[in-house]
């Protein structure tokens, strides 16, 4: 029996493990459901042990709208829907202020580290609310298994709304709800005010209170409140008011011209030229108050008519225009129309003459006529008279120009050149053939001035020509002397037949006519004495002796012992010191001189190749100063009769005469001694003067006894005022546009230069910069290296790229100097910031700027800074109060705030409310139970709401 009962139990154990074997549930055959939280799961798990350092390294993407922010992405599938899990997190450990920028869900719930999980939709928000819920469930039980206190949110209802659901396991017994959404229209009146908007955060937990009003909350509340300036078109929109009034009145009263609308940079150096846009377009003024406590609706009343000034933090914020570290083609400034100028250099190789680009008969022409314009004749004149209009007094040439202008081979600005190249940039948008029209007929306006011995306007009469500037400016600098020379002998002229006239009226007085003839002579000599007495031969030797030869002995002078031959004695400008002539114990004089001949570059050149071609030579230097060599030997055989070869040596060019005694140290200027220097003095002429042949003794020879009054000019300015017109209107048209090229980017550059910006040091330093790097890229056009193939023309449009970086700092800096003149940190301080920000692009074209980053600083202002800020909140004029309703409080001189944000938040103490738990753990910290958050203005609204309950 016992043996059968034990077999009947085995039987039974045997049929027991088969049922159980047969009812076995196998849990690997999951769900869809299922398998898509377990994935949720894992790829939560993975980025909890990468932690955030490990997903930099991976490449978790930067958010361009913070300093701090970066997120991963995971795609995830179930069904047949495919969502997005991203994960933002932060580096630092710092709890970020709100000041700070924050992405939007870590303002609104004031989360730090968050997962947003979204269908990928064209919409991109779930939109059936039941698949939401359950889509965040599934989302809060993959977080709790990996014991994970992320807070999760997914987007719901209309994007417009920017709507949110969320929850957050808090690792206690309490769970965070999250939810936010938005009134995009028709605000409720009572949520315009601050008291409204307190009465709905306390609704959210005083269920049973129908007057909030009549309790006491204590509410934690923080407050930022958002101004806005007025943007340059809003703002001018009254000054075109006010301005149409005061011209109507002006109509009355002439002389009386007010402008239709006035303009930011009115008084700006470069708006004679061009009026830019401010690249400010507006401020943001951010005011702060500290977190107070408030326990009624009558305190947040009292709130609302609280003083900005009261605020804790004023934070300033410049809005710059988009497209100011960009190029759209849109913006007009010197660097536009100097690139216009590069590209009719590059043309105007395809002509050799600049009636080519104007002729109907150039094969090009149609091309030409068809994408370039020339402007109407009205323009044409009008630059015309811009031009050559007579200013009586001569502009200060060297004013405000900088340390390295000079490096570049142009113009002063106000020169009448540099002013015809900078009106060529904006003839006729800077095209080939306008700038033809405008050069022939200056050349034409020129040849009326010479022809009619006009005065050339924008010329210095200084009477002598800068080697350093461009080779049509000094052409321009000798006509005008020419013009001079040219109206002098005219006078002269006019004068010497007005004397005629006279004395063939009174032919019986043939004696009185012949005294006049001879006070005419007279009145030259005086003349020309005077003009010649500024002069010295310094510029003919290089002896120290110069000075003393001037210097009068008065002793000789006023000697009651004079020869005969001081009677005949003409054109002297007195004794040489203490110098005796050596043939006649007689001072030698130093004679008034005629002016050596001025040179333009091109004629130095042309004498430096003589000499390179033929040789140096003693007899070869003698022959290029012929004319001059003879006119002044003339002059000294005028002023010292009786004088020998010798003694022009002696005072002409000293180191040719070798002295035996004592005069070689120089003659003497005392009085005393020179009554006992030895006669005749002691000496000889140096080897390459005592030589036969000589070609200066050859000319001492053949020259005239004629005192610099009554020698023929050196300078013909009949002969070389022609000559200068005829290179101006035969020049290349290469030639005409490499000088334009050089003088437009100086002329640009100074002009610039001028602006008053402030003690902005990144400014000057890049100033410094760009005039170096002019210097070095128009080089090759100073000295007639380019060619259509050169690369200089590359060279030259990319330095029409950095001229343009700087041109729009240098603007910038303009517009914030101007506003912040009193207050010069907050300009210095926003500028600096600025140029970090733009200085990556400086060394690329506009066309590759990355413009989806944006400007964004902020800068707290002190208290001295505040009024400051204040005044530039103008108060609203008449016909800008009627366009906005004032439906909030706290104004700003009038402005109500264009955004008002709010943080509503309500603490308890875990352990003394209804939340406590009955497990043995202790929370005593302080609970931020319920929060708050209130953006928007009177016409919106977006209210997010955070509630902590109780599992």
């Amino acid at each position: 029996m016992a043996s059968s009962s034990k077999a009947n139990l085995a039987e039974q154990d045997e049929g027991e493990e088969a049922e159980e074997i047969e009812h076995f549930n196998d849990f690997t055959l999951a769900s869809s459901w299922e398998r898509f939280i377990s994935e949720i799961e894992a790829t939560c798990r993975q980025w909890l042990a990468d932690g955030p350092k490990r997903l930099l390294e991976k490449g978790a993407v930067h958010l361009d709208s913070s300093d701090n922010i970066y997120k991963v992405k995971s795609e995830l599938k179930n069904a047949a829907k495919i969502y997005s899990m991203e994960y933002y997190f932060e580096i630092s450990g710092k709890i970020a202020d709100w000041n700070c920028t924050l992405h939007d869900l870590q303002l609104c719930f004031g989360v730090k580290e968050f997962l947003v999980i979204s269908p990928q939709s064209a919409s991109g928000v779930v939109l059936d609310a039941p698949e939401a819920t359950k889509l965040l469930s599934a989302v809060s039980i993959a977080l709790a298994n990996c014991s994970s206190l992320w807070p999760a949110f997914v987007p719901v209802h209309d994007p417009s709304r920017k709507a949110f659901i969320g929850i957050q396991n808090m690792g206690t017994i309490f769970t965070r709800r999250f939810e936010a959404d938005r009134i995009g229209s028709q605000v409720p009146i009572k949520f315009m005010h601050l008291e409204g908007l307190y009465e709905l955060f306390v609704s959210k937990f005083a269920y049973c209170m129908s007057d909030h009003s009549m309790h006491l909350f204590r509410v934690h509340l923080l407050m930022k409140l958002t101004y806005q300036t007025l943007s340059n078109d809003e703002d001018n929109y009254d000054d075109i008011q006010e301005a149409d009034t005061e011209n109507a009145e002006s109509e009355t009263s002439p002389g009386c011209g007010n402008p239709n609308r006035k303009h930011w940079d009115d008084d700006c150096p470069w708006n004679e030229w061009y009026s830019a846009e401010d690249p400010v377009m507006r401020f943001d003024l951010v005011v702060t108050w500290s977190e107070k406590v408030v326990e009624s609706s009558l305190e947040m009343a009292e709130m609302e008519n609280a003083s900005p000034h009261e605020a804790e933090k004023w934070i300033l914020a410049p809005n710059l225009y988009p497209n100011l570290d960009s190029s759209k083609g849109d913006r007009i400034g010197f660097a536009s129309q100097l690139h216009l100028l590069v590209n009719a250099l590059e043309m105007s190789f395809e002509a050799p003459f600049i009636e080519d680009f104007v002729s109907v008969e150039n094969p090009g022409s149609d091309n030409l006529e068809s994408t370039m314009v020339i402007p109407p004749p009205t323009v044409l004149d009008r630059v015309l008279k811009d031009l050559f209009l007579e200013d009586p007094q001569l502009p200060d040439f060297a004013k405000d120009e900088h340390k390295s202008s000079r490096a570049i081979k142009g113009a002063p600005v106000e020169s009448l050149f540099v002013q015809f190249c900078l009106h060529s940039l904006w003839f006729g948008n800077c095209n080939i053939r306008a700038i033809a029209v405008l050069w022939i007929e200056f050349v034409q306006e020129i040849r009326w001035h010479w022809e009619e011995s006009q005065p050339l306007p924008k010329i210095p009469a200084n009477g002598s020509i800068d080697l350093a500037t461009c080779l049509i400016n000094q052409k321009l600098q000798m006509l005008a002397i020419c013009i001079g020379k040219k109206r002098e002998l005219n006078e002269e002229f006019e004068d010497c037949i007005g004397t005629k006239d006279d004395a063939s009226a009174n032919m019986e007085e043939v004696n009185k006519v012949g005294d006049e003839s001879s006070s005419f002579h007279a009145r030259s000599q005086a003349f020309d004495e005077k003009r010649d007495s500024l002069l010295t031969p310094e510029g003919f030797n290089g002896s120290k002796t110069v000075e003393s030869k001037f210097s009068a002995n008065a002793q000789d002078v006023h000697s009651s012992d004079k020869s005969t031959l001081d009677s005949i004695r003409r054109g002297s400008a007195g004794p040489v010191g203490s110098m005796k002539l050596l043939k006649l114990c007689q001072s030698l004089h130093a004679p008034f001189t005629q002016s050596a001949p001025l040179m333009t570059e091109d004629m130095h050149e042309e004498r430096l190749r003589a000499i390179e071609t033929f040789g140096f030579s003693f007899n070869f230097s003698a022959q290029l100063e012929r004319e001059t060599l003879s006119s002044d030997m003339s002059a000294f055989k005028a002023a010292n009769p009786g004088a020998v070869f010798e003694d022009f040596i002696r005072w002409y060019s000293p180191r040719d005469w070798e002295n035996d005694e004592s005069e070689a140290k120089g003659p003497s200027t005392d009085l005393t001694e020179g009554m006992n220097v030895d006669w005749p003095p002691q000496g000889r002429l140096s080897r390459r003067m005592s030589e036969s042949g000589n070609f200066w003794r050859k000319i001492w020879d053949e020259a005239p006894i004629l005192p610099a009054s009554e020698q023929k000019p050196l300078l013909d300015p009949n002969r070389e005022g022609e000559k200068i017109l005829h290179y101006l209107e035969t020049m290349q048209p290469h030639q005409l546009l490499e000088q334009m090229v050089c003088s437009a980017f100086r002329a640009s550059a100074d002009t610039l230069n001028q602006t008053n910006y402030g003690s902005l040091k990144e400014m000057d330093t890049k100033m410094d910069q760009l005039y170096l790097t002019m210097a070095s890229t128009l080089r090759p056009l100073q000295v007639n290296l380019l060619s259509n193939t050169s690369d200089t023309i590359e060279d030259l449009q990319r330095l029409c790229v950095v001229f343009e970086h700087v041109e729009k700092l240098l603007i910038l800096a303009a517009s914030l100097h101007r506003r912040f003149r009193q207050v010069p940190r907050i300009s210095e301080a926003i500028f600096s910031n600025y140029y970090n920000f733009y200085l990556p692009t400086m060394g690329i074209g506009l066309a590759d700027v990355d413009t989806q980053k944006e400007f964004d600083m902020k800068l707290q202002l002190s208290q001295n800074e505040r009024q400051v800020v204040s005044n530039m909140f103008t108060p609203p004029t008449a016909n800008q109060s009627w366009r906005k309703v004032l439906s909030m409080g706290n104004h700003l001189n009038g402005h109500e705030p264009i955004l008002r944000e709010i943080i509503f938040s309500m603490h308890d103490n875990a352990s003394d409310n209804h939340y406590a738990s009955s497990s043995h753990r202790d929370y005593q910290q302080d609970t931020e139970t319920y929060r708050m958050y209130t953006c928007g203005t009177s016409n919106d609204l977006r209210v997010a709401l955070s509630i902590i309950s109780y599992d």
